[in-house]
């Protein structure tokens, strides 16, 4: 990082003094500069496991599951304790480049695949009962990596696998790639498939199984990559996923949980460069009710990236390529830009919501963006940034979740 960033560190807001994040990166394995999983505290990032890829995190009470994103993916468990991570099991991904994770409400983790285009549950049950047996026969928890690691039984995971269909945008969209999964109010679980340009709608339990509902299309070429929950009614759009709220399982994290069963669907066109407002019908299906451009211009390599909800009921959403930060209205059941913003560093994977500000992962720039917001919604320009490796995921962590 160049000079006037890492100074830039040093001149945090003072209300930010006691910020405590969790940070997923990219390592040399994926050619990123970090080493595993950070932990920030203010201004400083400490790598707290070492470990390939951890490009996305989810956090629930002490609990910190990171994906490994490889071609022999994994995911694995840790309790956070006193600025440590313990590392307690590991988990079979169930298929190639793990790229989200998240705590379900059935009590299943719910991992999709990039590349392999497949989503797989782990029974948190099973595999804590299982974690535990084996300390208790030899008093030890094995070491992330190492030889005498708890790895879960088959018995505790299963695996279902996209539809093998391709889209238009040939380099993108060879076969299925499920990104992103995100709870409905109605107890189910919706899998973004960027390569197939679908949502699949699928009944996860904790045994664990996989049922799949139903599917919802999308036009060709969209390239749905996150989503997030508009809620009923003005104030009632909390939207972040309870991957990357952060507060034991988050806000929007369950059925009903600040989404109303009413609630309408945004969704990020990564290869379209468009956000998509969708609302079930009479039969259950997602339609399209309003879609936007957030950019003017050809697509190019202008890619979306992460998308939440404010509290206001505003979208958000990050281009990578034009390295912008853009706010939407969704009054009349529509989507308007009202604003954009520079991400202040390059490639934005990723941003979380914390009280007066945004903070955006910007991959290869190595520092998360500190970006304030007024009470119009829009941000400022970057008033800080925080050094940590090519970040992929950014977790803030509630003041009962530090000790």
């Amino acid at each position: 990082m160049s000079g006037g960033a890492a100074a830039a560190a040093d001149r945090l807001p003072a209300d930010l003094a006691d910020l405590h994040l969790l940070v997923g990166s990219y390592t040399a394995t994926g050619g990123g500069n970090a080493t595993g999983v950070s932990v920030v505290h203010g201004s400083t990032a400490t790598t707290v496991a070492v470990m390939d890829d951890p490009s996305f995190l989810a956090l629930s009470g002490d609990r910190v599951y990171a994906v490994s994103e490889t071609a022999d993916g994994s995911v694995s468990a840790f309790r956070y304790a006193g600025g440590s991570l313990e590392h307690r099991w590991d988990a079979d991904a169930g298929g190639d480049a793990p790229c989200h994770v998240r705590v379900d409400p059935s009590g299943a983790l719910v991992v999709t695949n990039y590349v392999s285009g497949t989503v797989t549950a782990v029974s948190l049950e099973a595999a804590e009962s299982y974690a535990a047996s084996v300390t208790a026969s030899d008093g030890v928890v094995g070491a992330h990596g190492g030889a005498d690691r708890v790895v879960v039984p088959e018995s505790a995971v299963v695996t279902g696998v996209l539809p093998d269909v391709e889209g238009p945008v040939e380099d993108r969209q060879e076969g299925p790639h499920a990104h992103q999964s995100i709870a409905t109010p109605d107890g189910t679980v919706l899998v973004a498939d960027l390569g197939g340009d679908a949502l699949h709608e699928f009944r996860v339990t904790a045994e664990p199984a996989i049922d799949l509902v139903r599917v919802h299309h999308l036009g060709p070429g969209v390239g749905p990559r996150h989503m997030a929950w508009l809620g009923a009614g003005a104030g009632a759009g909390v939207g972040r996923d309870a991957a990357e709220a952060g507060a034991g399982g988050g806000l929007g994290a369950g059925a009903g949980a600040g989404v109303g069963a009413s609630a309408d669907l945004i969704v990020a066109g990564e290869l379209d460069g468009r956000v998509y407002r969708l609302r079930r019908d009479d039969s259950g299906t997602l339609r399209p009710i309003a879609s936007a451009p957030v950019f003017d211009g050809e697509v190019g390599e202008s890619l979306l990236s992460h998308v939440e909800v404010d509290q206001a009921g505003r979208v958000v959403v990050a281009v990578r390529g034009r390295d912008l930060i853009v706010v939407l209205d969704t009054a009349d059941d529509d989507l308007t830009v009202v604003g954009s913003i520079s991400c202040g560093g390059v490639w934005p994977r990723h941003f979380a919501q914390v009280p007066g500000y945004l903070l955006v992962a910007n991959q290869m720039s190595d520092a998360i963006a500190v970006l304030p917001v007024g009470e119009g919604g829009v941000p400022g320009e970057a008033v800080a940034q925080i050094a940590v490796g090519s970040p992929a995921c950014i977790v803030p962590m509630p003041e009962g979740a530090r000790s």
